[in-house]
């Protein structure tokens, strides 16, 4: 019985320590081709939301001359 329970444990084992191995290397050769710029595309994948070239976006000016202004104003 024992040797049974430890054949089992060894393949196991192997089939986890396999997949580990290929994981590990298809993220090596993916990382490597995006190193060296050979991406499936011509050109880079743009986010869904992000805006078109020209287009107004709104934001948050958090300089720090910006914050003292604020804090000065509110006291």
């Amino acid at each position: 019985m024992n040797d049974l329970l430890a054949a089992v444990y060894l393949i196991f084992f192997a089939l986890i320590a396999g997949g580990a191995f290929a994981l590990m290397n298809q993220n090596l050769r993916g990382s490597a081709s995006l190193a060296s710029g050979q991406t499936r595309g011509s050109r880079p994948r743009r986010h869904p939301e992000a805006p078109e070239p020209g287009e107004e976006v709104l934001y948050v000016d958090l300089s720090r001359e910006r914050l003292e202004d604020l804090y000065q104003q509110a006291s």
